[in-house]
C-alpha cells in the first residue's frame, strides 16, 4: 500500500505543479504524457531515498 500511495501523491503533486508552471509560462500547452513520466521518475526517487535512509534509533550515550 505504501508504494501505491508514493505513486498517486507523486502523479498528483507532479500534475499540480506542471499545470502551475505552464499557466505561468504563457503559451505553452499542458503536457500530461510528461508529466505522468516525470511523475513515475519522482515516485522512484522517493522510493530509493527511503530504502536509503535506516530506520534504526540512534543510539544515546547516558554518562553517568
Amino acid at each position: 500500500m505504501q508504494y501505491i500511495m508514493t505513486f498517486v501523491w507523486a502523479f498528483i503533486l507532479v500534475h499540480m505543479i506542471n499545470f502551475v508552471l505552464m499557466s505561468l509560462g504563457g503559451g505553452q500547452d499542458l503536457n500530461l504524457v510528461t508529466a505522468s513520466i516525470m511523475s513515475v521518475v519522482f515516485a522512484v526517487l522517493a522510493l530509493i531515498i527511503t530504502a536509503l535512509i535506516p530506520d534504526d534509533p540512534i543510539p544515546t550515550h547516558h554518562h553517568h
